[in-house]
């Protein structure tokens, strides 16, 4: 019954957006399983933290990590709806931790709905990413540079071009930068367009050492 609730909800999020790349993201409800998948996949990436071999903890930090403090999972900040395509996207150079620039185009925005204000977030590539440059969404709320890294946080946007997107704010996570090694990760600093007048008690905290 669930399933078939949260499919019906989706449907009318389509249909309220008219399939063209109009409209705002809401709050609906979340899908069976979601929180447990949530909290799996931050366990799971402890154990990659502290056990790969790819990790970006340094050395003399791996064996006092206890894993990346979080806020608990809150649905309202699991928002649905449609990507808005720029149809002219602008290309520029993005700075980064490094100071090194790198190639970026502002590809669409999502507006969505939070707290009962309405706000905006540009999504982009970065073009340096290969012949398929994924979507790139960073931003800064009022947590960054208190309670979360001050270059902003990433999040992943879900979705199929021209269909519905999911913008999941528990899933927001740190720039590899964040961890102990800057000077070896190339991280795009939030630009001043994604900044958010809100705090976004969702995702994760900022890197204490243990």
């Amino acid at each position: 019954m669930k399933r078939l609730l949260c499919s019906v909800v989706v449907m009318a999020v389509v249909a309220a957006c008219g399939g063209q790349g109009a409209g705002t993201m809401t709050s609906v409800p979340v899908p069976s399983g979601w929180e447990e998948r949530l909290l799996e996949h931050r366990a799971e990436r402890d154990q990659s933290f502290r056990y790969g071999s790819d990790t970006p903890l340094l050395p003399e930090d791996r064996l006092s990590f206890e894993g990346l403090e979080y806020w608990d999972p809150d649905p309202k900040y699991r928002l649905v709806g449609p990507l808005q395509v720029h149809e002219q996207r602008e290309q520029f150079e993005i700075p980064t931790t490094t100071g090194k620039m790198r190639p970026c185009e502002r590809y669409g925005q999502v507006t969505f709905e939070l707290d009962g204000g309405t706000f905006k977030l540009q999504v982009y590539r970065l073009l340096d990413s290969g012949s398929d440059p994924g979507l790139f969404l960073p931003f800064i709320d009022k947590t960054t540079g208190r309670e979360t890294y001050p270059a902003g946080r990433y999040i992943d946007l879900e979705g199929e071009t021209g269909g519905v997107y999911v913008l999941d704010f528990n899933g927001a996570y740190n720039p590899l930068c964040a961890y102990g090694a800057p000077e070896e990760y190339v991280c795009p600093v939030t630009p001043p367009e994604n900044r958010l007048d809100v705090r976004i008690e969702a995702g994760e905290r900022g890197y204490k050492k243990g």
